[in-house]
């Protein structure tokens, strides 16, 4: 392959078929349950909509050229969008759930990043808004003037005021997150909550007014717990409510309970906590994954479950009237397993999917890496593992160190260094699936997008004789740069994972960084980036293709106009087609063809689809 990269800003291709969708449920009306909101499919964009259980009706409330995500819905059915911009830049705007005017939440704010969104039963709206710098919480009632009430150095996140409208709390200030700031409506400090040993956050405060309590979640001796704090009492651990691996949790509408989705080794489980009695339930769900759980009046449960072959579909236990996701004609395609690999640190978690024949031996293989780090790969529907599996590779989706799902210490090992320590994993299940005669060593490639584009660089790079073909869509190419030009909450984490900035320990940064292993790259790459994303800059993936080409290292490169996180559909299948005919092209003895198989939704007969959110 010769020394050239291709690749010049496009626009996204048109492309009606392909549907998107965000993984979350419903928001839900606290006075009026049969009033929802969620972010739902727009001709290939995420938009806000309306849904109404009762007459089982929905409304268009948003229409962006890029698509909007983040929406809420108060107690007085106020619909609730943050308008961005594709720089990440945007404003909280809000209208009544039956239309109307549309008016700012707060009015005088300039456009920041999305920090945290907080209403109050006593009518009061909190704004979190971040500069790049620091964040400002903002205070005011809905369309009226805002009113600053503290700026923090750095990234934190708004995750709560006390229905009184009295209280705040905020996580991750300073990039701690260790502990969480909490402070009256007039800006007084309460103090610091404090996580010690790790990490602690909070999770927003108790729906009744008659007490103040906020619910957080600790790490502790390599375990999760509940913990709550009250004005007066402090913050109380609820030792006997811990867990192995990662949780998160909401409250029930009434009493104090809690209802707990905990993530373990790929899979879900619900688990409902009475904080009185110190009872825990389990809630009864089917296997797989719940991509999220939310408790409503009258013991009723709405959840998001999915697994390897079913797309995500929205249950409630009380059968309450959900928004109906469309669902593929059939299952996805191919037999799937769970895999365990020895490793210095317990063993190394592998979910392998595999077409259901393999003309002329064994597959190509394709690792898909997860992003993060502090994310995994679950028992979930993923449509690059059905397109690819579709079109005839196995798929292998590794749970490094790092990663969560696991416990505490795996998420903390990182003996090797960073992204070194995750390349050890990928290359030991590469080992793994050869010795088991899963896998042939000439047909094996990397694709990974974000941080997982970061780990397909670096094993290309450190470990070159070992990959026939790389992807990289959206990846940290050079980890210096991309700390002095990415956000401040990337920034926090880096300087915790090396343990200082890149003018404090520089050699770590460098050791760990794709660009110095650029020249080494032997196998076809083809890195796939964003003009304006804000989390992997475009800067760093310049320079980085800069150093391919001095090297004369061959490669290609096509180059989105879109930020890190795109709300459109078109986008999404502009990378997964060129990435597809990339892996054919280099990874079968049979070359495949330039459009690849990709899903198709029920009642579209021949149009790319993702799962899509209601179709409305």
């Amino acid at each position: 392959m010769s020394a050239t990269a291709t690749g010049t800003a496009v626009p996204p291709p048109h492309d009606t078929g392909f549907r998107v969708y965000r993984p979350a449920l419903p928001e839900v009306c606290p006075r009026d349950p049969a009033r929802m909101a969620l972010a739902a499919d727009a001709d290939g964009r995420c938009e806000i909509f309306t849904w109404n259980a009762a007459t089982g009706t929905a409304r268009q409330v948003t229409d962006s050229p890029d698509g909007t995500v983040h929406c809420a819905l108060d107690a007085d059915a106020r619909v609730w969008w943050f308008a961005e911009d594709r720089g990440g830049l945007g404003r909280w705007h809000f209208q009544d759930f039956e239309g109307g005017p549309r008016l700012p939440g707060l009015a005088g704010l300039r456009p920041g990043l999305p920090c945290g969104l907080a209403l109050s039963d006593a009518g009061t709206v909190a704004i979190g808004l971040g500069d790049g710098r620091g964040t400002t919480v903002y205070l005011g009632t809905p369309g009226g003037p805002a009113r600053p009430v503290r700026t923090v150095d750095g990234h934190s996140l708004l995750t709560g005021i006390s229905p009184s409208g009295g209280l705040l709390a905020l996580s991750g200030a300073a990039g701690s997150d260790r502990a969480v700031t909490l402070m009256t409506c007039s800006g007084a400090d309460l103090g610091q909550l404090s996580g010690r040993g790790g990490r602690l956050w909070a999770l927003g405060f108790a729906p009744s007014p008659s007490a103040t309590e906020l619910l957080l979640v600790q790490e502790h001796n390599d375990h999760y717990r509940l913990a709550s704090w009250r004005p007066g009492a402090g913050l109380r651990p609820h030792d006997w409510c811990h867990f192995d691996t990662e949780i998160t949790a909401r409250w029930y509408p009434e009493g104090r309970r809690i209802l707990i989705r905990q993530d373990r080794h790929g899979r879900s489980a619900l688990t409902a906590a009475d904080l009185d009695r110190r009872t825990l339930t389990p809630v009864p769900c089917p296997p797989g994954t719940l991509l999220d759980a939310a408790p409503h009046p009258g013991e009723d449960v709405h959840y998001l479950w999915t697994d390897t072959a079913t797309p995500p579909r929205m249950r409630s236990t009380a059968g309450t009237r959900l928004p109906a996701l469309p669902a593929l004609p059939a299952p996805a395609p191919g037999r799937h397993r769970d895999l365990w690999t020895p490793g210095p640190d317990g063993p190394v978690h592998t979910l392998l999917s595999e077409p259901d024949t393999a003309p002329g031996g064994r597959p190509p293989l394709v690792f898909l890496v997860h992003g993060g780090p502090a994310d995994h790969d679950r028992d979930a529907y993923d449509p690059q593992v059905h397109s690819l599996v579709a079109s005839g590779f196995a798929v292998a989706r590794v749970n490094y160190r790092g990663s969560t799902g696991y416990g505490p210490g795996w998420r903390a090992a990182y003996g090797e260094g960073v992204g070194l320590t995750q390349v050890a994993d990928l290359v030991a299940v590469r080992a793994d699936l050869l010795r088991r005669g899963l896998a042939r060593k000439d047909a094996i490639g990397l694709w990974g997008t974000s941080w997982g584009g970061y780990l397909a660089l670096l094993a290309l790079g450190t470990r070159p004789d070992l990959w026939q073909a790389g992807v990289a869509v959206k990846p940290v190419a050079d980890c210096a740069a991309a700390h002095r030009t990415g956000t401040p909450a990337l920034r926090a984490l880096d300087e915790r994972l090396f343990g200082g900035s890149p003018e404090e320990v520089p050699e770590r940064y460098a050791r760990s960084s794709p660009l110095h292993y650029a020249a080494a790259i032997r196998a076809p790459l083809l890195v796939i980036a964003a003009t304006r994303d804000a989390k992997c800059p475009p800067g760093q993936v310049r320079s980085y293709l800069t150093a391919l080409r001095k090297a004369g290292v061959g490669h290609e490169s096509l180059w989105l106009d879109t930020g890190h996180d795109g709300y459109t559909g078109a986008h999404h299948v502009a990378a997964l087609r060129r990435a597809m005919g990339f892996l054919g092209r280099h990874l079968c003895r049979t070359p495949r063809p330039t459009e690849p198989p990709v899903p198709q939704r029920t009642g579209s007969p021949g149009a790319p689809a993702r799962p899509a959110p209601p179709g409305m």
